[in-house]
């Protein structure tokens, strides 16, 4: 299946900004899963093209000049492959065993630890993972609008609700308190409803040495509709969009998303 993919994100501030610094991850990967047939940043000024400490693609946008506006926009078209996404190579230069490192937004709690050991069957991995992929959802509805992304998984899931970032983060949670390495992912989903979110936050564990994907906000492991942008420990590694400035005052940010089908692709 061939989409198309446009996302804008425009900063607006009260005051002029001195200085700004964006870190941008939203350039895909060529992967046996999708295949990048054109992907074009605009950005204000030139940005430094590198590779993070996960292997995402990652562009650094400096402003040395004052601005009370920034810009953003990534255009492109990928083909996406049909089925369960597997370990496609993404932050494959780390040892499995860094994905088993708690952060401040995934760390566990007594509840969270005492829910995944619930569902957990030894023999069983995988089938344990989805069926408590299908709990978290049960326990979590998705939500608009009732979480922060700063809130914790411990936090969001003590509230009941959250949106794909806080389903991905206690998932997370879950597996690396069982002993199973597991990155936290960012993309865009492709739905035929346009009402609905384009960019998506989703999971890679490691089971039986295979990396498999868990979209817990749709209660699928098959990510046909997906397009994959970076991994991280949790949502500030692989946020497609993050910034430090000085100066400004307030902030206002708008982001549209819009993921369509190409006509004619399968």
């Amino acid at each position: 299946m061939r989409l198309t993919i446009e996302h804008s994100t425009h900063y607006s501030y009260e005051q002029k900004v001195k200085h700004s610094t964006q870190y941008l991850r939203l350039t895909p990967q060529e992967s046996e899963h999708q295949r990048i047939i054109s992907w074009q940043l605009a950005l204000p000024e030139e940005a430094v093209q590198t590779t993070d400490a996960f292997g995402n693609i990652l562009h650094v946008l400096t402003l040395d000049r004052p601005h009370q506006a920034i810009s953003i926009k990534a255009t492109g078209v990928v083909e996406i492959a049909e089925g369960e996404t597997l370990g496609d190579g993404s932050g494959e230069a780390l040892s499995p065993l860094v994905w088993l490192r708690h952060t401040p937004l995934t760390q566990p709690d007594s509840a969270i630890l005492a829910f995944a050991g619930r569902y957990w069957q030894e023999t069983s991995p995988l089938e344990s993972l989805t069926i408590m992929m299908g709990e978290v959802l049960e326990r979590m509805p998705y939500t608009p609008g009732g979480t922060h992304v700063k809130d914790t998984a411990a936090q969001v899931f003590a509230a009941g609700l959250g949106v794909c970032q806080d389903h991905a983060h206690v998932f997370v949670a879950c597996c690396r308190s069982l002993g199973l390495p597991a990155r936290y992912v960012s993309g865009y989903l492709y739905t035929p409803d346009s009402a609905h979110v384009a960019t998506h936050a989703w999971v890679e564990a490691l089971v039986e040495g295979r990396w498999h994907s868990f979209d817990i906000t749709n209660n699928t492991r098959n990510t046909c509709h997906h397009l994959k942008l970076a991994v991280g420990f949790d949502y500030l590694d692989a946020c497609p969009v993050r910034g430090v400035r000085m100066g400004g005052g307030d902030e206002d940010m708008e982001t549209v998303a819009a993921v369509q089908r190409m006509q004619g692709s399968q």
